[in-house]
């Protein structure tokens, strides 16, 4: 039996009602016109692998693991780490036992609170070696890097405050 050819469109279309498609993030990135973009898109309907953003420095792989488990048999967790400093730097990857169950986790697990912050969870194309490592300048997230504001929760002040 072959399988149904999934498209920019198809995506588009469907992703509007349902909870369990790819972001935004990945269909404007694929409209583009990048070939890896596209593949990446297309990995999508398969993926075993959830990026969660915005967690708190502090959150640890035990409390990702009781939170996403609830969601179905979890593979691995891989902490985003400060490639300078190999200290946790507020994402990380899911990788579940089966496709179903990402989708579960995407549904269900949305805008849930883990360590008093709301975190974020995509599709993921899936994991590569080398992603858990943030890409900002000073090692950490991009997005934390030029953060003036104190977020205790987060993990303090930006990097750029610090140096």
């Amino acid at each position: 039996m072959s399988r149904p050819r999934i498209t920019i469109d198809t995506f588009a279309r469907n992703s509007a009602e349902r909870l369990d498609g790819p972001s935004t993030y990945f269909i404007n990135k694929a409209s583009r016109g990048n070939d890896e973009a596209k593949r990446d898109l297309a990995k999508l309907s398969t993926t075993r692998t959830l990026y969660i953003g915005n967690l708190s420095f502090y959150t640890t792989e035990e409390q990702i693991f009781e939170l996403f488990s609830k969601a179905g048999s979890i593979a691995r967790i891989i902490m985003g780490l400060d490639r300078i400093k190999g200290t946790p730097c507020g994402f990380c990857f899911v990788e579940y036992e089966s496709h179903r169950d990402t989708l579960h986790a995407l549904r269900y697990l949305q805008d849930s609170y883990l360590d008093e912050r709301a975190i974020s969870i995509d599709l993921d194309s899936g994991f590569v070696e080398g992603r858990q490592y943030g890409r900002g300048y000073f090692g950490g997230q991009i997005q934390d890097q030029d953060r003036s504001n104190d977020d205790p929760c987060r993990g303090g002040w930006g990097q750029r405050y610090y140096n």
